[in-house]
């Protein structure tokens, strides 16, 4: 069994230590920070239910140092139970449309987590949003499937090291076709979502807006919504 006082009292060091540098810097703290935080943690050797724990109790712990005032949830309950396990304590608020939970978004210090589904590109109007990002893909670990739903907000984004890169486009092509013409260009993708004859991308790494290889990929309209650690392995 896990020493959880141990476990409790590390990671409560590190949260310490990252809220206190960002505090000197004057800005709030970064998922790219809390990435790299927390591979380091995942990286040691424990199982992997103790690695389910260390993630809970950083998530708890930043909980009572940089939760959001608020989020904003659509997409029914398991968008709802990502959203709670992504940022507890937060109050969550659920909403009837994805335009709700982005518009709700935009207000200082709320962030909005909207599922993804086969029938709302809500995605695509993040295109319109310079100032929203997707920053997190949801659930957090690997083991637990692929992207359910993603969060969405304000926030400053930086690479950690192990990233995906959000990319919408409205070319007609299979996704299969779409991921060929990429790769030609150094660039790989998987299918993320698509509704409404438009498709959602995750570019491996962290990949710049005004990358020139983005002007050459498939679609006319099409651009970078932001980006996320990818799923932490346990």
């Amino acid at each position: 069994m896990p020493d959880l006082a141990e476990l409790d009292a590390q990671i409560l060091r590190l949260v310490d230590a990252r809220v206190a540098a960002a505090r000197a810097e004057g800005r709030g703290l970064r998922p790219d920070e809390e990435a790299i935080v927390l591979r380091a943690l995942l990286d040691q050797p424990r199982p992997a239910a103790t690695s389910r724990l260390v993630l809970r109790l950083w998530r708890a712990l930043m909980a009572e140092t940089a939760r959001p005032v608020g989020v904003a949830v659509w997409g029914g309950t398991q968008a709802l139970e990502l959203a709670a396990a992504r940022f507890p304590g937060s109050p969550l608020k659920v909403v009837q449309k994805p335009e709700d939970a982005l518009s709700a978004a935009r207000a200082a210090g709320v962030v909005g987590v909207l599922a993804l589904d086969a029938t709302t590109p809500w995605w695509l109007r993040l295109l319109a949003e310079p100032k929203l990002k997707v920053f997190a893909a949801l659930p957090e670990l690997a083991a637990d499937g692929d992207a359910g739903a993603l969060a969405v907000g304000d926030v400053a984004l930086e690479p950690s090291g192990g990233d995906d890169t959000f990319w919408v486009t409205d070319a007609a092509a299979s996704p299969a076709t779409i991921e060929e013409a990429l790769g030609r260009d150094g660039l790989a993708g998987r299918l993320v979502s698509a509704a409404g004859g438009l498709k959602l991308f995750a570019l491996a790494g962290y990949v710049q807006v005004e990358d020139a290889r983005l002007a050459r990929a498939p679609g006319r309209l099409s651009g970078v919504i932001g980006a996320a650690p990818s799923p932490f392995d346990l």
